[in-house]
């Protein structure tokens, strides 16, 4: 055990996290043997539905982020285009404060959804880490794979190992420990290639706790035991399963086929029901370049689903369908909960809870709101006064002071006066 201990990923930050995950993973796949039925698929969709329900505080706050911030976006998108194209001090700190009111008015903060995800995204990267390398964290599977690499490292097949994982992300890891490296190619292996190394080190005679470690005829050996969920073995690809099958190899059933298959599939079906499901903001305002990029995103994300679980292991895909299916129902339930919520009584608690702030702070709510809403030089600029009307006498009066003054040195109606009238006047006006 303690050699496969250095399999685990010892990065920074991430690998104290994943080693406290893979002891939660271990913990649960040591249940399901005591209940005899050791599967790692299993064992992967119990330990997602486990951690979304503890990250399930975190995901209310997030959620109920989007669902307000959806009600209250219209409110931001209006303040927005009023101090449009004004740039000026006073007008950017009326804009300021009248977006602070609306964010106290829903009680959520600008940075709310920020802050879950960095929460919670170290957590999701290391999830992976665990997943991708089970025997590193799962005990008994990490056994049963250390016997066979004992075996090939007797057999003087360390070259041909380190040859197959070429492809993959271990290849490096055989200048620091090979058995373990060994551990890791064997755990990315398909089927076809895990029958081809058996025959060539011998290793179907192998056991682990009395029990053959590798399918042998009819006798279904530890590692399909562990590995296979539903037809499928969680090592193997989509796309391996696939290609396997048009190249002709090994009597695929089609039911396997099927399967390999609908783990892409589901993967962006279930992708895409958390895209519906989760708030969505109002496009009408074209220039809001945050919202276009989401709503392109959104888009994209149940095809990128599609591609990885098809390209990654099955396992992988296990564990991005279960994690989809748990938001689903997540966001379902919070929904409701939102829905039912009385929009005018949490807008007045959050008002009053802003104001007893303010006034601890010793700052007048008035004041704020006044300021907020007064005009400023290029906000709700006040208009001219109207000039007042004139009697036909004043007209007249001023008519002949203007004619005066424009033919002065020129008689009246001569190309002479009217040139000495556009003189003059560009004069008056360049001043």
């Amino acid at each position: 055990m303690s050699g496969i201990l250095l399999t685990q990923y010892q990065g920074s930050i991430l690998g104290p996290i994943a080693k406290i995950l893979g002891i939660l993973m271990n913990a649960i796949f040591n249940i399901l043997d005591v209940l005899r039925i050791p599967n790692i698929g299993l064992t992967i969709i119990l330990f997602t539905i486990i951690i979304y329900l503890l990250m399930l505080p975190l995901t209310i706050k997030q959620q109920k982020f989007s669902k307000l911030s959806a009600k209250m976006n219209p409110e931001l998108q209006a303040i927005q285009e009023k101090y449009k194209n004004k740039k000026d001090n006073d007008s950017v700190m009326a804009m300021n404060q009248e977006t602070q009111a609306v964010y106290a008015k829903y009680g959520v903060s600008p940075t709310g959804s920020c802050l879950q995800l960095l929460i919670q995204m170290p957590i999701l990267f290391a999830l992976y880490r665990v997943i991708y390398a089970i025997p590193a964290y799962v005990g008994k599977v990490g056994e049963a794979f250390g016997i066979l690499a004992d075996k090939i490292i007797e057999s003087n097949g360390v070259s041909y190992i380190q040859e197959m994982s070429k492809a993959t992300q271990f290849a490096k890891n055989f200048d620091l420990n090979t058995r373990n490296a060994v551990i890791d190619v064997l755990n990315t292996l398909s089927s076809t290639e895990m029958a081809d190394v058996a025959s060539k080190f011998n290793l179907s005679s192998l056991t682990y706790e009395g029990q053959m470690i590798l399918s042998s005829g009819a006798e279904r050996g530890l590692l399909d035991t562990y590995n296979n969920f539903l037809g499928l073995n969680i090592a193997n690809s989509p796309s391996a399963t696939v290609q396997q099958a048009m190249n002709g190899g090994n009597g695929i059933q089609w039911i396997i086929l099927i399967g390999a298959i609908l783990i892409p599939v589901l993967a962006a079906v279930t992708q895409w029901l958390n895209v519906k499901l989760m708030p969505q903001q109002d496009m009408s305002n074209s220039e809001n370049t945050m919202a276009s990029s989401m709503k392109m995103m959104n888009n994209v994300m149940p095809i990128m689903s599609a591609v990885f679980c098809y390209t990654l292991p099955a396992g992988m895909g296990i564990y991005w369908i279960a994690g989809a299916v748990v938001r689903t129902v997540q966001q379902i339930a919070i929904n409701k909960h939102i829905d039912k919520m009385d929009m005018d009584d949490i807008i007045k608690k959050n008002v009053e809870k802003r104001n007893k702030k303010l006034e601890k702070r010793g700052i007048d709510p008035n004041t704020l709101n006044t300021y907020a809403n007064m005009s400023t030089r290029n906000v709700n600029t006040p208009a001219k006064p109207a000039r007042p009307s004139m009697s036909q006498e004043e007209k007249d009066a001023a008519m002949k002071k203007a004619t005066e003054y424009y033919n002065k040195n020129a008689k009246p109606g001569s190309i002479a006066a009217k040139a000495n009238m556009v003189k003059q006047y560009n004069e008056k006006n360049n001043k």
